[in-house]
């Protein structure tokens, strides 16, 4: 389905090959907490290759950088998690991927998956994500690429919510860092290889 847009919306020029969002919660707070395991990974990739995020009119930080010749847009939502389709939906129409929604990448923090672990899907279900409910309502569209970020589920007396906002234990903060590192990788492998042939090797991963 075709994000709607308007002239003021088209992007002139090249669109970028691939633009990627980062979800969190914006404050310090919320730094390194789990919810924010996303921005994270948009911010490691601008500090590689020698980008800065500037704050725009779409509810977001975000730069262009060029990686292997081709044209990555990276972007962290100024928005709280819960509206962070006000940002990517003018995302997409700035960098030119509306009509082509297998080139949005949503890096999220992903409770159903143990503690480090990738894996990458493309549309489908939300797994009760809030932020990424938000990004379907404003697109209309869930056919976009998640690399999804195990946080591993809280104890069962412990709300979801208090869990992903929390501060992280060491042990499990080395875990994510490292996690952090290969959905980065795995950023630049799509741009590189495409969503199929990462796919096949982040999730066939023991």
């Amino acid at each position: 389905m075709r994000v709607a847009t308007t002239r003021a919306d088209r992007r002139r020029g090249t669109p970028a090959d691939l633009l990627v969002v980062g979800l969190g919660n914006p404050g310090a707070e919320y730094e390194r907490s789990r919810h924010n395991v996303g921005a994270e990974v948009v911010a490691l990739l601008v500090e590689r290759h020698g980008g800065r995020l500037r704050r725009g009119k779409e509810h977001a930080q975000a730069d262009e950088v060029r990686v292997a010749g081709k044209r990555l847009a990276l972007a962290i939502p100024s928005t709280y998690m819960n509206d962070s389709g006000q940002a990517v939906a003018p995302l997409v129409r700035r960098y030119g991927v509306a009509d082509d929604l297998h080139a949005l990448v949503v890096v999220h923090d992903e409770l159903d998956l143990p503690v480090g672990r990738l894996k990458l899907k493309v549309g489908g279900g939300l797994a009760g994500h809030n932020g990424l409910r938000s990004i379907k309502a404003h697109l209309h569209d869930d056919d976009f690429v998640r690399i999804r970020i195990g946080v591993g589920k809280p104890p069962s007396k412990e709300q979801g919510a208090n869990h992903v906002l929390k501060r992280v234990p060491k042990a499990e903060r080395l875990e994510l860092d490292v996690a952090v590192q290969e959905a980065a990788d795995a950023v630049e492998s799509i741009l590189t290889d495409g969503v199929e042939v990462t796919m096949n090797r982040v999730n066939t991963r023991a």
